[in-house]
């Protein structure tokens, strides 16, 4: 399969992430964001223990990680989507630009995340 580089693919591509309390939501969370376009791609990490402070206590709980690959055109509705759903009061949502990438991968997550849903 070949695809064309667009000129800002490498610009308009995010890496977000968010924390999930379980396997369950983060695959529900995953699948229902690819489905809808608004991820091209979505890594679970499992198992990871989480340290932070909230409400003025410590706390430390083990959480999913998800990986969430895609655009700047699609971040706010991934935003909105990923709030309506998310359990936690207030999820984790970070977006990271990109650098560098792979001009073919990079290409693929701005198609992916292009098609109607």
């Amino acid at each position: 399969m070949a695809l064309r580089m667009s000129n800002n693919a490498q610009a308009d591509v995010l890496i977000c992430f968010t924390t999930c309390p379980d396997d369950t939501v983060a695959t529900r969370i995953a699948e229902n964001l690819v489905a809808k376009h608004l991820a091209a791609c979505v890594n679970i990490l499992p198992n990871v223990r989480s340290v932070y402070q909230w409400q003025g206590k410590i706390e430390s709980e083990n959480e999913v990680v998800l990986i969430i690959k895609t655009t700047q055109m699609r971040y706010r509705a991934l935003q909105s989507a990923l709030t309506e759903q998310h359990p936690y009061e207030l999820p984790e949502l970070v977006a990271v630009s990109l650098s560098a990438g792979l001009p073919a991968y990079l290409d693929w997550v701005v198609k992916e995340t292009g098609k109607a849903s």
